[in-house]
């Protein structure tokens, strides 16, 4: 009977196995616990939700904190959810559409100050976003974009970390096809659309998530350019729903749970092609 092949730390391969399931598996429940814990506090009535110390099931079950998001006019959450949706929606299909362009002259056409360009770039984010609201308000104060969904969906388009991600995809792409393309008698928009862009879909769906996210997840500035409340998306609107004298953590939890299912299903369609996207857009400098 053979014995298993000690490693360089004297450990079998089967204890580094099951060490390394262990720590899967506590890391999993790390991430996952606070997310059961918060549907099944939406699940709870406003009653069990307060009682010390607290159950892990709901008894009763309930949908208390449904019907009062669902149902209150004061606090329009439903609202608040369809501008978030078609803002983040938007703003990360301009954010592939000025990441992608720039990027890929940045990393295919050449021109003087292309690397001074690009550092350039690159430098912007060491800024701390912070110090932007105030001249960036002044800015779509000008334009007239104060309260309109607008304001939250145009001025963060720009995005330096797309245009250093794809660019880092786009030079991983082998020359030999544009190239090809070339002698084809492509020119060099058919070679970037026809050729760049479908060889670049893991890339592009994994910044279309993360920009997604950002601007799913922005809390800060909307607060400073939103004010009606029909038109707040929805991290500025749930916290409406805290109240000043009492917390109805029911109410707060169910809201919490809608702000996290678009989120949860568009990482779970999406997995596949940010895996490959962050996988291959540092193969190459």
């Amino acid at each position: 009977m053979t014995t298993p092949t000690p490693t360089t730390d004297g450990s079998a391969p089967g204890l580094r196995r099951v060490g390394l399931y262990a720590t899967l598996v506590a890391l999993a429940l790390i991430f996952l616990v606070p997310l059961v814990w918060m549907v099944i506090t939406s699940l709870k009535t406003y009653t069990a939700a307060q009682q010390i110390p607290p159950s892990w099931l709901p008894n009763p079950l309930a949908g208390y904190g449904y019907e009062q998001i669902l149902n209150n006019s004061a606090n329009p959450v439903l609202r608040w959810f369809l501008n978030s949706m078609l803002a983040a929606t938007l703003h990360s299909a301009l954010v592939l559409v000025t990441a992608s362009m720039a990027a890929y002259s940045l990393a295919r056409l050449k021109f003087r100050g292309r690397g001074v360009t690009f550092a350039l770039i690159v430098g912007t984010l060491f800024i701390p976003p912070t110090s932007l609201i105030i001249p960036n308000f002044l800015i779509v104060d000008q334009l007239n974009w104060i309260d309109t969904l607008t304001v939250v969906v145009v001025p963060g388009a720009a995005s330096a970390f797309g245009v250093f991600f794809l660019r880092q995809f786009f030079l991983s792409l082998p020359n030999e096809l544009e190239e090809a393309a070339t002698l084809d008698g492509a020119n060099q928009w058919q070679i970037f659309y026809k050729v760049v862009l479908p060889l670049s879909r893991p890339a592009l769906a994994t910044l279309a998530v993360l920009s997604f996210l950002t601007n799913w997840n922005d809390f800060l500035w909307p607060i400073f350019v939103l004010f009606s409340p029909e038109q707040l998306t929805l991290p500025p609107g749930l916290g409406l729903l805290q109240g000043s004298y009492v917390t109805d953590y029911p109410v707060i939890m169910a809201g919490a749970v809608l702000a996290s299912l678009p989120v949860l299903i568009l990482f779970v369609l999406a997995q596949r092609h940010i895996i490959q996207g962050v996988s291959r857009s540092g193969l190459k400098g």
